[in-house]
């Protein structure tokens, strides 16, 4: 194993910082939900991402680092992460963002769950048993029992399904980063939102198929394209540079560690997204939304802590990938 594919202090440093722009990204998007279609959002944040990303691709080497003698899964990983970001992003024009980030933070306990076996890590029982804890925060968040939420319930569930195929995009992204370059894989998936926001505008853009509908997360999906106003530029090539570097950093952070170990440092995107809801929108979590949170970062750390004692390098022994 090539030592830039086992750098877990590394991956833990860009994990981080591809969260919070994480969050700057979605608070982004929320400011423009109200105006603008999420297609042509991605469009724009993808068409100033793929600049950055391309120029990191000549910093790390040139254009011959984007070949790949496995094309099919990397178009598999882009569309993952482009149903991920769909799903996400409709829940968000809908519900306040604390709620929705918290119940996509499923998706570091998929991870574990399909890391093993898709990865072959190996995942004991009571790491196993702090990934039921978390679901169990999902589900308090979710509230099955209560029959006046204010909200439809499929909007509850786009977060989780986002979530799942984030986990999916994540795990793959491992088996991948053994062989192509951080920066090509951030291209990669670039490409794959341009294609498909692209598709979106040819068959949707003018907006015939958002008349009559009175679902808030479909009109955001499928109202017309509107040039965006002097005063919104700035915002979405915020969006683009928040995309550039999303993408590289998740891309660099599953490819230098294992998924179990530095899946759970995306809780921090969490309390972020709290604040962020808080200061721009005024919103603040329930009581349902505070528990189920307490839940699933409690099941996190245990996990996180869990996986570094079991990691631990006895004396006079190899670590996993063959050296002190």
């Amino acid at each position: 194993m090539n030592s830039k594919a086992d750098n877990p202090a590394l991956g833990i440093l860009l994990i981080c910082i591809g969260v919070v722009v994480i969050s700057v990204n979605d608070l982004l998007i929320k400011v423009l939900s109200g105006g603008y279609p999420l297609h042509q959002m991605v469009f724009t944040r993808s068409a100033i991402g793929l600049v950055f990303t391309l120029g990191l691709v000549f910093y790390e080497g040139g254009l011959h680092l984007l070949r790949t003698s496995t094309p099919w899964p990397h178009v598999l990983r882009g569309l993952l992460v482009v149903t991920a970001n769909m799903t996400f992003y409709a829940a968000v024009a809908v519900l306040p963002l604390g709620q929705a980030t918290a119940l996509f933070f499923v998706a570091p306990l998929f991870i574990t769950l399909l890391s093993i076996p898709l990865l072959g890590e190996k995942v004991g029982p009571l790491r196993l048993g702090a990934v039921v804890v978390g679901f169990a925060g999902v589900l308090v968040m979710q509230q099955p029992w209560n029959a006046d939420l204010s909200v439809d319930r499929s909007v509850l569930l786009l977060p989780v399904l986002a979530a799942l195929a984030y986990a999916f995009m994540q795990v793959l992204t491992r088996k991948l980063g053994v062989t192509t370059r951080a920066s090509a894989l951030a291209v990669y998936i670039q490409g794959t939102f341009l294609l498909v926001s692209a598709g979106f505008f040819l068959v949707a853009g003018d907006g015939r198929f958002a008349e009559g509908v009175e679902n808030e997360s479909l009109i955001f999906l499928l109202r017309a394209w509107t040039w965006p106003t002097a005063e919104d530029w700035p915002v979405f090539i915020g969006l683009g540079l928040c995309s550039g570097m999303v993408g590289y950093c998740l891309s660099a952070a599953y490819r230098m560690a294992d998924a179990a170990t530095i899946a759970p440092f995306e809780y921090i995107g969490l309390p972020l997204a709290i604040f962020w809801g808080w200061v721009t929108f005024g919103e603040w979590p329930t009581v349902a939304t505070w528990i189920g949170c307490a839940l699933i970062i409690g099941a996190g750390l245990f996990v996180f802590l869990r996986e570094q004692t079991r990691n631990q390098p006895l004396p006079g022994r190899r670590t996993r990938w063959g050296r002190r």
